[in-house]
């Protein structure tokens, strides 16, 4: 099962978990206090998850590794490839 099949399955259980103790029958209801914190919870949910997603985009960004070496590499294929347009007759702009 991928990673986006299981969030699915587990977003779909704690939604019908909620949907069945924040909708259920009159008779069935659970205590005055306990409805009144499940009600927004979906709410709470997203606004949790969207504050780890921007911490751990911010995490990642701020951690990300340079890779020296690739780009020095990279300068190089650059070079040589201007090179051998040049030979080849092709003008380039200078940058």
């Amino acid at each position: 099962m991928t990673k986006l099949g299981q969030w699915l399955c587990g977003l779909a259980l704690l939604g019908s978990a909620w949907a069945a103790l924040a909708l259920a029958p009159p008779g069935l209801q659970p205590p005055a206090p306990l409805r009144q914190a499940l009600l927004p919870l979906p709410v709470y949910l997203l606004v949790a998850f969207g504050c780890y997603s921007l911490a751990t985009v911010g995490y990642r960004v701020a951690t990300f590794n340079d890779c020296e070496e690739a780009a020095a590499e990279l300068q190089e294929h650059i070079r040589a490839a201007r090179a051998d347009l040049r030979r080849r007759g092709l003008r380039l702009e200078p940058q």
